[in-house]
């Protein structure tokens, strides 16, 4: 986002001993901590952080077994760069996370929301989450049924115990993407759901698809100067969901729908981008700034060169009111707030 203020101190952690005693000395000292991956879904206030930033840069990634009927298990560090490991496992016909191309950030952070995108998500592939767990003063690890995965949450989102040290991840060994369940990108790949292709040719797809939405950082772009979606598509009971539909009818008119998706647990998903824009949010909502919609994407609270936290989180503010106020429907932040709350 390039706003919000510098923290009290920082420490780079280059690999998995120095993440841990950093954490280990700031804890004993007393001093709050502030994780850092890549800092791509990070909002911090404008007053900064009053503690120990600990950049985590720990690399690398080691294939620990490989087997044709059971594929590639890859453990990869917390640090190291997703698009970085996504990109490997497409070239080395690794099949899972072709449709998580492009997603900035580092591999630490993905089990935390659960980081999805284009019908996949890392709870698909994931095997177990490595971490330090700070009540306890130990290293513990966490099979996939054990973290709490949903949509964009996890065992780990929500609490400060647990430093995800490494992530061990389950690939299928072959050529061929994961069966595409994306509508969209089914289309822009010219195949039908349930098809596979070539994983290369659809990272390509992706990446293709997440440039246009700018979704794929661009220093001269301002449309890109964001964290994303900001906020989550609101996964809503049944009743709640005809209750949304009534009011889309009487405030748009008769026959207008809002989108709906079955969810876990018999729910509905909806789609944060429709509620915006149809309560008068468009593309480029707020510009020329300070803070401003993309003009690519409605999703996306963009800095336009010269703002503050305070700006980003007003307009995101503003649109979240006028969302619930036209549909009744409440949005949830998807970045992680510092200092700040919507």
């Amino acid at each position: 986002m390039r706003v919000g203020g510098p923290a009290d101190r920082c420490v780079v952690a280059r690999d998995t001993e120095e993440l841990i005693a950093a954490v280990v000395r700031a804890d004993r000292d007393g001093t709050p901590v502030l994780l850092v991956g890549g800092g791509s879904n990070l909002l911090v206030a404008d007053e900064g952080f009053p503690g120990t930033a600990i950049r985590v840069a720990s690399v690398g990634f080691a294939v620990e077994s490989a087997d044709p009927c059971s594929g590639v298990t890859v453990r990869a560090a917390a640090g190291h760069d997703w698009d970085d490991l996504v990109r490997h496992a497409v070239e080395q016909g690794w099949a899972g996370i072709e449709a998580l191309s492009g997603i900035p950030g580092t591999v630490g952070s993905t089990p935390i929301q659960n980081v999805g995108a284009y019908g996949q998500e890392v709870a698909q592939t994931i095997a177990r989450v490595h971490t330090w767990d700070r009540a306890e003063g130990r290293v513990c690890s966490f099979a996939a049924s054990e973290c709490g995965f949903a949509y964009r949450d996890s065992l780990f989102k929500g609490t400060d115990r647990y430093v995800v040290l490494e992530v061990t991840f389950q690939l299928d060994l072959a050529g061929l993407s994961r069966p595409i369940v994306y509508a969209d990108l089914a289309h822009e790949l010219g195949v039908n759901v349930g098809e596979r292709l070539p994983s290369a040719q659809v990272r390509q797809a992706v990446l293709a698809q997440r440039r246009d939405k700018g979704m794929v950082l661009d220093p001269a772009d301002h449309d890109t100067w964001s964290c994303g979606s900001f906020f989550t598509n609101p996964v809503l009971t049944v009743a709640e969901h005809a209750g949304l539909s009534q009011r889309a009818e009487a405030v748009l008119g008769p026959g207008v729908t809002p989108p709906g998706y079955p969810a876990p647990d018999g729910l509905v998903k909806t789609s944060a981008a429709w509620l915006i824009e149809r309560a008068g949010f468009a593309k480029g909502y707020g510009q020329p700034g300070p803070a401003a919609l993309s003009g690519k994407h409605t999703l996306a609270v963009t800095n336009r060169g010269h703002a503050k936290a305070a700006d980003v989180i007003a307009l995101a503010r503003v649109v979240r009111d006028g969302v619930r106020d036209t549909f009744g429907v409440e949005l949830t932040n998807e970045p992680v707030l510092v200092g700040l709350s919507l």
